[in-house]
């Protein structure tokens, strides 16, 4: 009687301690936390990959080795190729130099020189194609790119034009909107490797100065 009651007290303690213990593990939280590190070192090899293949060559299973993860570790993070990328494309917009406000000329070739030591980045002029036929197929990643990269540099060659109407420097039926176009779109052809040799130190001041020849106020 004594072993059954010892027993039974025992059984009774063990059913006492197992709640305690599942209460213990109901205040973890399951799965591993997200470390930053593996984050940067996942998106970083996306980026370097998409620059070499495009969206549509990038692999999950290149990703994971390139950054040195498990493919379950990125899983667990996004969906997708895609969205990894949505999430990857804001590291490649870098803080533009804040205009002086000295002259005209003096802030759009600082911006401009700006935006062409960035399109040296393979992985920036890469995404050009996502502003022409391939932007088609991966339209999230096009608006994401024209948000978070494209529209912050037209937003600040617009301000210099504007400041440059408002001071006189330039004509004060200047066409801000086509010039601006004008500015982009020497960025661009430097980016796509088309005129590589006219692209060297002294392009963002020619650019700005055959600009200014027709914007110039007379």
């Amino acid at each position: 009687m004594a072993a059954r009651t010892g027993s039974g007290t025992a059984a009774k303690s063990g059913r006492h301690n197992r709640p305690a213990a599942t209460g213990e593990r109901e205040h973890r939280r399951p799965g591993r936390p997200r470390s930053e590190q593996a984050d940067q070192a996942i998106m970083t090899a996306a980026l370097e990959l998409f620059a070499e293949s495009g969206p549509a060559g990038l692999c999950i299973e290149q990703v994971a080795a390139r950054a040195g993860v498990g493919k379950a570790t990125i899983y667990r993070r996004w969906p997708g190729k895609e969205d990894m990328l949505l999430d990857g494309l804001p590291l490649l917009a870098s803080e533009l130099p804040a205009p002086q406000g000295k002259s005209v000329r003096a802030d759009l070739i600082t911006l401009l020189e700006a935006c062409c030591r960035e399109a040296a980045d393979p992985r920036r002029r890469r995404l050009i194609a996502l502003l022409q036929g391939e932007g088609l197929q991966y339209p999230r990643l096009k608006a994401r790119y024209l948000e978070t990269v494209i529209q912050p540099r037209r937003d600040a060659f617009r301000a210099v034009l504007r400041r440059g109407v408002a001071t006189g420097e330039l004509r004060e039926n200047t066409d801000i909107e086509a010039a601006m176009y004008l500015l982009n779109g020497a960025v661009v052809a430097g980016m796509s490797g088309m005129h590589a040799d006219i692209v060297d130190s002294r392009y963002a001041r020619r650019v700005v100065e055959e600009l200014l020849r027709g914007l110039g106020a007379r």
